[in-house]
């Protein structure tokens, strides 16, 4: 008994003025392991009512709570046994204030992470734009969202930078867009001609929607040609930039049919001819 005693009360210094026992590694050792036992049974209690996706967003804002608890009963178990915990953050100051600043940027991260998980404005599914970039989401964390551009490169965008940047989310109210081609014919074209030729090109594709209906849009008169817009609906607007190539490629098809020219930009150039006598 007096061995075991010999044992339990066996020091060990980590530092000037911190000093532990193999005693106080077990109590702590013990209250972490019940702590553990009673976070998984609160975690069970608050998600048994909750869907799927309600337990998914739970669990990764419960994560991180969950080490900063343990921090926290750590170091209230360590005072409550009698170790120095002052000595503890003394010794580590330095420490910590270069983890803080490292660390700065990953808060902002998984603050963004909290936002986008609580609010919603961004579902695994989406097909959103940020910086330019373009891609469908496939997986949300606290710190970064995991998105597949049109090329399928995978695209891993750090949160803070929804706070920063402007979001287009293409899909927020749906997975169908709204999408356009722009293409000038030469004067004297049959406009009429144009307009028909281009909504035939635009209800043939598979990928556009029937209604509502595609439009033609007249949009101005041009230097070198008369301009017109096709508007359209496409199903799914992760392949618009597919679809709109495909239409371009049928435009062009019908108008070589139909003697209907693209004009390139001409400019007239006069010439003076001033003789001095």
């Amino acid at each position: 008994m007096k061995e075991l005693n010999n044992i339990l009360n066996a020091s060990f210094q980590l530092g000037e003025n911190i000093e532990i026992s193999v005693k106080h590694i077990l109590i702590l050792c013990v209250v972490l392991l019940l702590a553990n036992l009673l976070i998984r049974v609160f975690q069970r209690i608050i998600t048994r009512k909750l869907n799927h996706d309600g337990k998914i967003k739970f669990k990764a804002v419960f994560s991180y709570t969950t080490w900063f608890t343990y921090v926290v009963i750590v170091l209230v178990t360590l005072s409550a046994i009698g170790v120095n915990v002052t000595g503890i953050f003394a010794a580590s100051a330095a420490l910590l204030i270069g983890i803080g600043l490292a660390l700065q940027t990953l808060f902002q991260d998984i603050i963004s992470g909290i936002f986008i998980l609580i609010d919603q404005t961004v579902h695994v599914g989406d097909i959103i734009e940020l910086e330019g970039k373009l891609g469908r989401v496939e997986e949300i964390k606290l710190r970064t969202t995991r998105a597949v551009t049109i090329d399928n490169k995978v695209l891993i965008i750090p949160n803070h930078l929804y706070l920063t940047n402007s979001l287009y989310n293409w899909t927020q109210n749906g997975v169908t867009t709204r999408e356009s081609i722009s293409v000038g014919v030469a004067y004297g074209s049959d406009v009429n001609l144009v307009k028909k030729i281009l909504i035939q090109a635009a209800s043939n594709h598979k990928e556009v929607i029937k209604n509502p209906e595609p439009t033609v849009l007249f949009t101005n008169f041009g230097d070198s040609s008369l301009d017109f817009k096709l508007v359209f609906t496409v199903m799914d607007s992760f392949k618009a930039f597919l679809v709109q190539s495909d239409l371009r490629f049928e435009v062009d098809k019908l108008f070589r049919e139909n003697n209907i020219t693209i004009p390139f930009p001409q400019r007239d150039v006069h010439v003076y001819n001033t003789k001095k006598e």
